[in-house]
C-alpha cells in the first residue's frame, strides 16, 4: 500500500510506540480499504494520514485517555535518518553525539502538546504542505502555519534549555 511508512511514522509520533503504532495503521488501512470505492481521493497521502491521524486519537481515547490532551495546541530512524551515503563513518565521538542529539529531539518532540506534534510531524517528517497538513487535520491553513510556529517554538525552547 502506498504511504504506508508515512502513515506508520505518524502513528508511531502519535502513540509513542511501536508495537501500537502497527495497530492503529492497521486499522488505519482496513478503514480506508472499505471507504476506498465510496470516497473521491484528491490527495491520497493525506487522505490516508487523516485516516491514521484519526484512528490514533480514538486508540489513545480508548488506551490512554490522560495522554489525550487537545490543549491548543519513534523510532523510525532507519527511514529518516537523513544520512547521506557519501559521508564517511563517523567516528565514536561523533556517533554518541549524533545519538544524544536525536534522542534529545526525540523527546522534545514526543513532549510537544498532540496538535503540534502531528502537525511537526506532517511537515518535517512526511513533507506534506500546508494545504495537505490542513486537508488531514481539518483546521484551516493559518491553523497549522500557527501550529508549526508554536511547535517549533517550543523545540527551540526545550533543545535550548538541554543544551545550556
Amino acid at each position: 500500500m502506498p504511504h504506508l511508512d508515512d502513515a506508520y511514522s505518524l502513528a508511531r509520533w502519535l502513540t509513542g510506540n511501536a508495537t501500537d503504532a502497527e495497530d492503529v495503521v492497521q486499522d488505519a488501512c482496513l478503514r480506508a480499504l472499505a471507504a476506498l470505492e465510496s470516497a473521491e481521493v484528491a490527495h491520497p497521502r493525506a487522505w490516508l494520514l487523516a485516516i491514521t491521524r484519526n484512528v490514533a486519537f480514538t486508540w489513545l481515547a480508548k488506551n490512554r485517555p490522560r495522554d489525550l490532551v487537545l490543549a491548543g495546541g519513534a523510532e523510525d530512524a532507519g527511514t529518516h535518518d537523513g544520512a547521506s551515503p557519501h559521508c564517511d563513518e563517523p567516528s565514536p565521538e561523533a556517533a554518541l553525539i549524533e545519538a544524544a542529539d536525536r534522542r534529545s529531539v526525540e523527546a522534545a518532540i514526543a513532549a510537544l502538546p498532540i496538535p503540534f506534534r502531528e502537525a511537526l510531524v506532517m511537515r518535517e517528517v512526511n513533507g506534506l504542505s500546508y494545504r495537505e497538513i490542513a486537508d488531514a487535520t481539518g483546521a484551516p491553513i493559518g491553523t497549522v502555519m500557527s501550529r508549526l510556529a508554536r511547535a517549533r517554538a517550543l523545540l527551540i525552547d526545550r533543545l535550548g534549555r538541554v543544551s545550556l
